[in-house]
């Protein structure tokens, strides 16, 4: 049953320390796609990768790097939590292309084209004008594919998404978002896109960010499995995944990095607002070790059988992943 699968949750932003890798252990979880940069320049990230080595090194008991799809297949074996590491932003990459395969090199296995601004590459869900992917974008876009780094287009407006699935030669996903039928977040995905997405063998991962969710904080598990259920009648299983958007243990100072980065003098809230300006209430069904599990029993529920609820919480990532990661050049395209 559950602990038989792989569960990979595709997007976390957690606090990084022993205590929580133990509760990731515990929980199931084989591995967590894990955001190491914001709004970070080349320069800075490459710290971040050695913050990273180090936790690797110190808690090697308990935590893996993934760096291929086989290495989530090392982690289950030895009862290991995989971490793969991605971008929420393009910064990483400065203005050269050539950074590119220099940052997947490191182990930078996603990077987002956007972060709710306009970028070098395209447009971000929060700008007012949606002016499509960039000139650099398209070769961008390019040379991701090319060297096999997954494209992501959670925090991209709806033109520079479509185009992105459009441009992209390989299957590109939407790591933490939800579907706009469920709840109208600018952060959230129309079925044009979803549908898109789907034609073009992507991935969307449900977020379980209360912001993303029908009834916010009060979001129940029925109404989570409802939307995940509707949106399997649209596109199909295998298609759908979980980028649960957890952000656990962090202060709000990280919070208000993740929306302003340096490119504001007067303070952004993102989804909330001056009157609601912190970390939003969690889930009380997805607040614990316990998460995973119980959407995996709350989609039993809703009519899933058991392949098809294993796919949804993992399946789907591994395979998507174990396809995307492979640079062109040793692949058989």
């Amino acid at each position: 049953m559950y602990n038989d699968h792989i569960i990979i949750d595709g997007l976390q932003y957690c606090h990084w320390d022993r205590p929580y890798f133990k509760r990731l252990q515990a929980s199931g979880i084989t591995a967590v796609h894990a955001t190491m940069v914001y709004h970070e320049d080349a320069r800075q990230t490459l710290t971040r990768f050695g913050e990273w080595n180090r936790l690797f090194e110190q808690h090697a008991d308990l935590i893996m790097p993934v760096r291929c799809a086989d290495d989530i297949k090392i982690a289950k074996a030895t009862h290991k939590v995989g971490i793969f590491l991605g971008a929420q932003n393009c910064s990483p990459i400065d203005n050269e292309i050539d950074l590119i395969a220099v940052m997947r090199q490191q182990g930078l296995l996603i990077m987002q084209l956007t972060y709710n601004n306009q970028s070098l590459l395209a447009t971000g869900c929060y700008e007012q004008e949606d002016n499509g992917v960039t000139r650099f974008g398209k070769q961008a876009i390019a040379e991701m594919n090319r060297v096999g780094m997954i494209i992501d287009m959670s925090h991209s407006a709806e033109r520079s998404t479509l185009e992105a699935i459009d441009v992209s030669s390989r299957p590109i996903c939407i790591s933490h978002a939800n579907p706009s039928f469920a709840h109208s977040a600018r952060r959230n995905k129309s079925n044009q896109v979803i549908r898109s997405l789907a034609q073009r063998n992507g991935l969307i991962g449900f977020s379980l960010y209360p912001f993303h969710l029908p009834n916010g904080s009060q979001c129940r598990l029925d109404d989570f499995c409802r939307m995940v259920a509707t949106t399997a009648e649209m596109v199909g299983v295998k298609h759908l995944g979980i980028g649960s958007d957890l952000c656990l243990n962090q202060p709000q100072s990280v919070l208000e990095w993740m929306r302003n980065g340096r490119w504001s003098k007067t303070m952004d809230y993102g989804e909330g607002n001056s009157n609601n300006a912190g970390w939003p209430e969690s889930l009380a069904w997805f607040n614990d070790q316990h998460g995973m599990e119980n959407i995996y029993q709350g989609l039993i529920k809703h009519g899933f059988n058991d392949t098809e609820t294993a796919q949804i919480l993992g399946g789907n990532w591994f395979n998507f992943l174990q396809q995307g990661l492979v640079p062109i050049a040793l692949s058989n395209e």
